[in-house]
């Protein structure tokens, strides 16, 4: 069997959290896609898979991506895949992707995404047809997704004592690393009594415990290993993986205390042969601070109810014993509108070690977990050197 690695990353650089001017959702893949196969060592005509998915806000192109994208980019490719389960598709894909190149339904996949909502003014979310148990929320008013992820949080805190300042700790500790990152879109200086005195968007969450609004473009080249080396990449290889899904909308979650990631953080760990102790760096969805509270629990890196403790004392800052969202995260770095493969991206360029003042010396081996909806889906991907 062929093994299938990350040969080629890249993301959009913003300016004040913006693309380029005049720039749209399909021009700044392009650009981020010949960036990731310029850093594979690959060409347009090697790409025979592409995969890519988004809220683009463009009557008919957001209902086939890959399709319009094809066109677009003047590809013909011989798989693809645009499967939507949120901010966690692209974790989904590049294990799509891996299973096809395995398996020869492709040699050289390219995964996709941009998003201009900050320049759009809009992250396309409002106005939701109340459609299945979104009827129990929109028409009350539940504010989405902000809503659902904050009565998780208040759970949380009613179940175990879980407080703010803790929830907090995760936001400055995501803006220390964000500091040293140039491209990051917030790098001023962070305490938790900040977070603590920004506006409360959904009680009890914060303006500073929720995400950025921004534009940007990412994509990811996957390919065998041997077209990988011949090219000169340094390949990444996808040790394992796992999906779940469990609700669609907070009403329908059998528990508000545990997401998905439970069950796919346990299926890529089992396939890639390792326990968590044995991960170098971690890069999680943040798209607010319980998010990452959740998932960190739910992965098994603390016990239930353990979260807030273990992120205490800026245990995942930069220089201390939890390296964690090492390019600032969806709070600090970049957030347009679905996440996820921005932290493939962190991660192959953690383990290739080229994330200069950020680098995490000696990192070996990553997992990466993407959250989709309201906590509804989580996909989850073990990355390592050889």
């Amino acid at each position: 069997m062929r093994t299938a690695v990350i040969a080629g990353v890249a993301d959009h650089p913003l300016r004040d959290g913006k693309l380029e001017p005049g720039g749209s959702v399909l021009a700044a893949q392009a650009r981020v896609a010949a960036a990731a196969l310029a850093d594979a060592g690959a060409s347009w005509s090697d790409v025979d898979g592409l995969l890519s998915t988004g809220m683009w806000g463009i009557p008919g192109v957001g209902q086939l991506p890959t399709v319009t994208l094809s066109e677009y980019l003047g590809l013909q490719p011989r798989f693809t895949d645009s499967s939507n389960i949120g901010g966690s598709s692209f974790e989904s894909h590049l294990a799509s992707a891996v299973r096809a190149i395995e398996r020869g339904a492709c040699d050289v996949a390219l995964i996709t995404y941009s998003s201009t909502q900050r320049s759009d003014r809009s992250r396309t979310l409002g106005g939701r047809a109340p459609v299945l148990t979104m009827q129990y929320e929109t028409p009350y008013g539940m504010p989405t997704p902000v809503g659902g992820y904050a009565l998780a949080a208040m759970r949380h805190m009613h179940e175990y004592g879980t407080t703010s300042e803790q929830l907090a700790e995760i936001a400055v500790a995501t803006r220390a690393w964000a500091a040293l990152n140039p491209a990051a879109t917030r790098r001023e200086p962070l305490t938790v009594d900040d977070v603590l005195a920004s506006p409360m968007i959904s009680d009890p969450l914060h303006q500073l415990d929720s995400c950025l609004v921004t534009d940007g473009a990412g994509a990811v080249v996957v390919t065998t290993e041997e077209h990988a080396r011949a090219c000169g990449a340094t390949p990444v290889h996808v040790r394992g993986y796992g999906e779940a899904q469990s609700h669609w909308t907070i009403a329908a979650m059998p528990d508000l205390t545990v997401p998905p990631s439970a069950a796919s953080g346990r299926r890529a760990l089992e396939m890639a042969g390792i326990g968590v102790d044995d991960i170098d760096v971690v890069e999680l969805y943040d798209s607010f601070t319980i998010t990452v509270l959740l998932t960190l629990e739910a992965l098994g890196f603390c016990r239930p109810g353990e979260g807030g403790e273990f992120v205490s004392g800026q245990r995942t800052a930069p220089g201390r014993e939890f390296p964690m969202n090492t390019n600032g995260g969806g709070l600090s770095y970049a957030h347009p509108g679905m996440y996820g493969i921005f932290l493939l991206v962190e991660a192959v360029r953690q383990l290739r070690g080229e994330c200069g003042p950020r680098q995490v010396a000696g990192a070996r081996t990553a997992l990466v977990n993407g959250t989709g909806g309201t906590l509804s889906s989580a996909s989850t991907c073990v990355l390592s050197v050889a």
